[in-house]
Parts: structure tokens; sequence; C-alpha cells
């Protein structure tokens, strides 16, 4: 690729968890000429050859073009997790605000665009076996946050359709984790007030071994690299991300030294839509049953098109995230300040 293809790279989200990697691998790399940072409210951070614009998706649609123009690539991250308890707060963001992204990246005539999907995007399938890119992407009706993924999927199908010159790619990859990501995971999913210093080996005698809890985990910097690789190569197309090993309850019992025990579905569901009803626990009872059902992924096609390799294990992304939930751990924007409970 060349200096004057990669002058200008726009990232929507750019200050989550994934934002900040790809912020700050696009920084870094010769070939790119600049980064514009798109986010709700601009960080501290400063890295190299970047620079920072306020948007909010849910509210913003003229300016976006504007934002947009002159840009080689648009790399869409930004994504709301809750409120779950108001799924149309969420669509707002999330599907409308994709809308407005694509809708802009075609006014703004962009060569590429690269869109974070996701595994939630695909339908139930398999956990004893791989499946490839072409596994249908309608999601988990139930759970919002697959709704919204599979959704966008469509809408794709349509862009991809109408604006051929655009080289569409959507990444779906498994669950990102890594140190400064931590304690915004856990405010999203565990709840603001969860002490991590509970994420302790020593006080999980026991794990609970729910049938249908086998999925993947990434580094978040590992899909980073995937989608700089995209950015920098002509592909165009879905490709499926995740490390090896699949994560399920012997490995994590093997990892932390505690002994898994069989625990029902039901039971494990009725206890998290008690905690989501009381509104003691952000993480929706829908998503729990969308996780259980979520496919096991190939990545063949990312490893052989874009040449990407993941550099850590499973086990050593969740290790990595385990001591970043201990420390409290986080980064310098406002999504992943590091915030310590207990």
């Amino acid at each position: 690729m060349s200096s004057e293809a990669a002058r200008r790279i726009v990232v929507t989200g750019a200050t989550g968890n994934v934002g900040t990697s790809v912020v700050r691998l696009l920084s870094e790399d010769p070939e790119v000429g600049s980064v514009l940072g798109l986010a709700r409210r601009i960080p501290d951070w400063s890295p190299p050859k970047t620079d920072w614009a306020a948007v909010d998706l849910a509210a913003e649609r003229g300016d976006l073009a504007e934002l947009f123009a002159g840009a080689s690539a648009v790399i869409h991250l930004a994504w709301a997790f809750q409120p779950t308890h108001d799924p149309a707060t969420t669509w707002r963001t999330n599907v409308l605000g994709g809308l407005h992204v694509f809708e802009a990246a075609a006014a703004a005539r962009v060569s590429k665009l690269v869109h974070a999907s996701s595994v939630g995007a695909y339908s139930p399938g398999p956990k004893d076996h791989a499946v490839d890119e072409s596994w249908p992407t309608h999601g988990w009706p139930d759970a919002a946050y697959c709704r919204e993924k599979a959704y966008l999927e469509r809408v794709l199908d349509t862009f991809d359709r109408a604006h051929p010159r655009v080289r569409v790619v959507r990444m779906r990859p498994a669950f990102l984790f890594k140190r400064e990501s931590a304690s915004e995971q856990r405010r999203i999913f565990g709840g603001r007030f969860l002490p991590g210093p509970l994420a302790r080996p020593e006080l999980l005698p026991f794990l609970p071994d729910i049938p249908g809890l086998r999925v993947q985990a990434l580094h978040t910097d590992d899909a980073a690299t995937a989608y700089l690789l995209a950015v920098k190569s002509d592909v165009r197309g879905a490709f499926n991300l995740a490390a090896d090993p699949p994560v399920d309850a012997a490995l994590l019992g093997e990892m932390l030294g505690a002994r898994p025990v069989r625990l029902p579905r039901t039971a494990a569901r009725s206890a998290i839509a008690a905690a989501w009803g009381l509104h003691l626990l952000p993480a929706s009872p829908h998503l729990f049953d969308a996780v259980l059902r979520l496919p096991i992924m190939n990545c063949t096609r990312a490893r052989t098109e874009l040449g990407w390799h993941p550099e850590r294990t499973a086990p050593e992304v969740l290790e990595e995230f385990l001591q970043g939930l201990q420390q409290g751990a986080g980064a310098d924007t406002e999504p992943l300040r590091g915030r310590k409970v207990g």
C-alpha cells in the first residue's frame, strides 16, 4: 500500500477496548500518514500522528461525511453495551449510528470500510467443531447485542451491492480482552461495584460447569493487528478472529486450580435473570442465552488471506485480563479509566 493511499484513516469508537489498540498500531505504522479518532469524549491520550474529534453517533449525521472527506479508510468500532434495560437506546447508537457511518463513508467516497462485527452476529452453531464465515449471521434474537450485530450484517449486504467500489471488510472476533480493558469490562458486565480483587484463584474453590459454556477469546492487540492488515491489503468480506484453544470450565479450572462443578443451565440463568431484574447485574440473561449458543469459529481465512496469526493463546489472554481485574487496570481514556473497587 502506498503512503498516498494510507494518508488518512478515521476510527470511530477510538477510545474503547479495541479502538485504543487499533489507533496505537495505526499511529506506529510508517505507511499511515495520519489518524482521526472519533469518540464522544476526547481523551488526554495523544499517540503520534493522531487527531481527535468529539462525535456522538446517536445524534450525528451530516457532519460525519465532512470528517470522512479525504480518508482512505474508515474503521467503525463504536458500540454501546448499556443500558441493557433500554434496548431502544443501544439501537440508536449501534444500529442507527452504524447506518450514519456507512452512509457517510459512501458520501465521502471512502474506498475502504472496515466494520467491527462479532461472533455474536452468528446464528446458533456447534461447540464440537468450528464453522467458517459462511455460517448464517442472524444472531440470537432475544439478545440486543446479537440482534444489533446481525442487523448491521444485513445492512452491509445491501451496502455491498449498492456501493461496489467500497471495499467492505467485516471482522467477527471472539471475546476480546486486554489488561487495560479490565475495569471497563468489569463495569459493563459485572457492575461498577463488583470488586475486581474477587477475581483471585484462591477465592474460587469451584467453577460452575454449565452445558454449552464453551467460547473463544482473543487479545485485543491481536484483533487490532487484523484490522491493520485489512486496511493495508485488498481483501474484502468477513474474517473470523480467535485464539486457541476454546475456553470452557475444564480449561479455566486447570488455569485457576478450581474444580468444575456441573450446574444446570436453568439454575444459572435464573440467578442471572434475578440479578439483572434487580439492576444488580448489567449483563442480561438474554446475552447469557446467546453465549451458550455461539458457534466455535474457524479462523483459516484470516490466516491465509490476511497473513494474520494471534501472538497470544487464550489462556495467556485470560491470565493477563484477570491480573488487570485484580489491579483495577485501565488506560488514559474515559471508557478504559482504571477504577479499583474493593
